[in-house]
C-alpha cells in the first residue's frame, strides 16, 4: 500500500478550474476521486499502464481485482472492446446508468486495468460531473471505488477523504451518491445471453423485462475459491466492511428480533434493524436501515451506515438481518454477505 505523501487537493464541482485541473491530472496519469451516481470512483488514464498500477497502490487493492473504466458516451466502446449487439441494446436501454458490461478488450487497454484478462468491464456513468470529467480529460478513466480496499465504499466526499487524503492527487466533491451501491456489471456470454456477476440498481428482473435470458454468477451469493480469479469487481475478496466483524442472521423477524434483543443492554454490540422493529430499534447501538419493505433507502444507507460503526471504538460485534433478495434487494445482500465475510447464522 502507498504511503501518505501526496497533497491531495479537495475542488467542489462544479467549479470550472477546478474540473479543467482534474481533467489534466487524468491524462497525465496521476488519480482523481470523483462523484458518480453510484459511489466515489477514484480515477486514472485507463490507457496508461502505471496510472492503474497507482489505482491499486493507493486502494492497496489485489493487482487480479479488474477496474471498470468510465466513458462518457456508449458509442466510444467500440474503441476499446469489441462490441456486440447485445452491448447495444443494453446501452440504449440503461445507459448513461448504473450497468457495467464485460466485453473482449482491445489492446489499447493495457492488461493492468484488467487484472490480466482478455476482457473490459465498461460503464457509462450519468452523474454530471463523471461525464464532465471523462469529456474533458479525453480519455477512458479506469475507476474502482474511491476507498481503502475491502472497506465499505465512499458515498459523498467526506468518505473519500477519509479514506483517501495523501494517497490521490484530487478528490471532487460532488456531495452524496444517488443509489449508494455499485453498479451491476453483466458479461455476455452468447447471443440474447448475460451472466451476472454484481448486482446492484439494473436488477435480474429489469434485465429479464428487456428480453435477455440472465443466469447469476455463484460469486454473487456464494464464496469464490482461493484458486479462482475474479472475472469482475468485487467477486473474490472481502469488501465492504467495517472494522467491526458482521454477522448476518438468517431467520423470520420473530426470530432475529428475539436474538437480538439479548444485546439491547450491551454497549459493545451493534444492532442493524429496520424501522418495524420497535423492540430494538431505540437500543443504544441500534440503528435503523429503513423500512424493511423500502429497499432503495437500505441500499442508498447501507454504506454509510457500515462505515459510521468505525466512529464508536466501543464495537466489537455488529448483527444485521440477512437482507430479501429481490429487485435492489440482491445488491444489498451480495453486499452484506461480502462485508460479513461469509458469516450466516440460523438462530
Amino acid at each position: 500500500m502507498c504511503e501518505k505523501h501526496i497533497n491531495t487537493k479537495v475542488v467542489n464541482y462544479p467549479d470550472k478550474e477546478g474540473m479543467a485541473e482534474a481533467a489534466k491530472l487524468i491524462r497525465e496519469g496521476k488519480l482523481v476521486a470523483f462523484p458518480t451516481e453510484t459511489v466515489y470512483g477514484l480515477g486514472a488514464n485507463a490507457l496508461m499502464a502505471n496510472a492503474a498500477e497507482k489505482v491499486y497502490a493507493a486502494k492497496g487493492r489485489p493487482s487480479d481485482n479488474p477496474l471498470i473504466i468510465h466513458l462518457a458516451n456508449a458509442e466510444d466502446a467500440k474503441k476499446y472492446c469489441e462490441v456486440t449487439g447485445e452491448f447495444e441494446r443494453l446501452a440504449k436501454a440503461f445507459t448513461p446508468g448504473p450497468l457495467t458490461v464485460v466485453m473482449k478488450k482491445k489492446d489499447i487497454i493495457p492488461s493492468t486495468v484488467t487484472g490480466g484478462l482478455d476482457t473490459v468491464a465498461v460503464r457509462i456513468p450519468s452523474h454530471a460531473a463523471a461525464r464532465e470529467l471523462i469529456t474533458l480529460a479525453g480519455v477512458p478513466i479506469a475507476a474502482p471505488s474511491a476507498n481503502l480496499s475491502g472497506r465499505p465504499s465512499t458515498t459523498s466526499a467526506d468518505h473519500v477523504i477519509s479514506d483517501m487524503l495523501g494517497r490521490i492527487d484530487m478528490i471532487i466533491d460532488g456531495g452524496g451518491c444517488d443509489i449508494g451501491l455499485e453498479s451491476t456489471i453483466v458479461a455476455i456470454v452468447g447471443e440474447n445471453k448475460l451472466k451476472m456477476l454484481r448486482p446492484g440498481a439494473v436488477t435480474l428482473e429489469m434485465l429479464r423485462n428487456e428480453g435477455f435470458e440472465v443466469t447469476l454468477d455463484k460469486a454473487v451469493t456464494e464464496k469464490l475459491s482461493e484458486g479462482e480469479k475474479p472475472a469482475a469487481p468485487g467477486m473474490k475478496y472481502r469488501h465492504y466492511a467495517p472494522v467491526s466483524p458482521v454477522t448476518l442472521i438468517d431467520a423470520c423477524d420473530e426470530k432475529r428480533v428475539e436474538f437480538m434483543a439479548k444485546f439491547i443492554g450491551d454497549s459493545s454490540v451493534a444492532l442493524v434493524c429496520f424501522e418495524e422493529d420497535v423492540t430494538i430499534k431505540n437500543a443504544k447501538n441500534a440503528v435503523v436501515l429503513g423500512r424493511k419493505d423500502d429497499l432503495a433507502a437500505q441500499a442508498h444507507k447501507l454504506f454509510a451506515l457500515l462505515r459510521a460503526f468505525d466512529e464508536k471504538s466501543e464495537i466489537k460485534q455488529i448483527y444485521a438481518p440477512l437482507p430479501d433478495k429481490s429487485g435492489i434487494g440482491l445488491a444489498i445482500f451480495n453486499r452484506m454477505l461480502k462485508a460479513s465475510g461469509y458469516s450466516v447464522i440460523r438462530p
